[in-house]
């Protein structure tokens, strides 16, 4: 298909809580740098250029976050740059960046993906979004990128797919199935089923269609947002289109675009892939990802380690000793220290719920 009408949309506005105290508000997950030689999201716009130019990619992210983006990929267009008033999950920024990219392309294929993933073998991710564009355009179908499970992990989602071939009978060679369903992550034993089955994909939050295809999907199962977006597509251009985006974005019910759209749509497909991904959800995530020395360490910084084993130990300054621990996780900034148990990092999440309750502002 014609590359000029392929757009990446970079879904930019979180927050990576479970990173916390490194990724705060100010300073979120897609904007350090985790992973890698560049920040995470200098690292996506850069696997994606051989297919997509900085000219069209664009990013959504919220208001507080555009001067951070501005500053580190300074090739992508100011107008590409679209700032949410307030997050309200992935369906309406979708929504918001299909009806803004229509506007200028009314043929436009959108690759959405997050800012924030990690991608190992880079030349087969681009592999699969070629071969998912072209199924977008010629089935007209929302396409989704499924991961093979390597273990029963408990903090991804994952999608069922069919042994029916119909609708992609040319493309069954390519790992490219019919979707049977969305699951939720499960609990570990629901996680052992799912990998023992051999027909379940890891959820990767990556997507592929046609613009005015996923605006109709909007259109058929989620009719009021529909009508939200359309509202504020009518105010683009105008003088007050700032007021109406934010009052109308008060007005949305927050629903992700799984739930949304792709659990309940027709000619839904996926494709297998495994280019090496993880979504870098958590500090045992980023320690399972990092290099290690001889004792299983994984050490940034400022790091000391005596008869110290198995740990992920990160400093932002000062020194930091360790003496005869072993699975533990230790992240150092300026103003806060986490300490972690290895295997517990998902519970970061309770911390943050526990500073906004406190109104501990500063540090989040």
């Amino acid at each position: 298909m014609n590359n000029a009408s392929i757009y990446a949309i970079i879904m930019a506005g979180g927050v990576g809580t479970r990173l916390w105290p490194r990724s705060r508000e100010a300073s979120p997950k897609q904007l350090l740098h985790i992973m890698g030689e560049g920040t995470m999201i200098q690292n996506t716009v850069a696997r994606l250029q051989p297919l997509i130019p900085p000219e069209q990619m664009m990013i959504v992210t919220n208001a507080s976050q555009i001067d951070g983006f501005r500053e580190q990929i300074p090739a992508i267009p100011e107008e590409n740059l679209i700032a949410e008033p307030f997050g309200r999950n992935t369906a309406p920024c979708i929504g918001l960046a299909a009806t803004t990219l229509l506007q200028r392309d009314p043929n436009a294929v959108m690759v959405v993906l997050p800012a924030d993933h990690w991608i190992e073998n880079v030349r087969e991710f681009q592999n699969r979004i070629r071969l998912a564009c072209e199924i977008a355009e010629e089935k007209r179908g929302l396409v989704t990128l499924g991961i093979t499970p390597t273990r029963p992990e408990t903090g991804y989602g994952y999608i069922q797919w069919s042994e029916r071939k119909t609708g992609v009978e040319e493309y069954f060679d390519k790992s490219v199935r019919v979707v049977r369903t969305f699951a939720e992550k499960p609990d570990l034993p629901t996680a052992h089923r799912f990998l023992q089955s051999g027909d379940f994909l890891w959820n990767s939050g990556m997507f592929i269609w046609r613009a005015d295809v996923i605006l109709e999907n909007f259109q058929q199962h989620l009719p009021d947002l529909h009508e939200q977006i359309c509202t504020i597509s009518d105010a683009q251009g105008q003088t007050n289109y700032s007021a109406v985006l934010e009052k109308t974005y008060k007005q949305m019910t927050p629903i992700s675009i799984d739930y949304g759209v792709m659990e309940k749509a027709k000619n839904v497909y996926v494709l297998e892939c495994e280019f090496g991904w993880s979504d870098v959800g958590s500090w045992d995530e980023t320690f399972r990802l990092s290099r290690k020395d001889s004792e299983g360490n994984a050490l940034m910084g400022d790091v000391v380690t005596i008869n110290t084993n198995d740990c992920f130990i990160r400093s932002d300054g000062r020194m930091i000793a360790a003496i005869g621990m072993e699975n533990v996780i230790i992240i150092d900034t300026p103003d806060a220290l986490l300490v972690c148990k290895g295997g517990e990092s998902q519970q970061v999440q309770k911390v943050v719920d526990y500073l906004r309750r406190k109104k501990i502002s500063n540090l989040l």
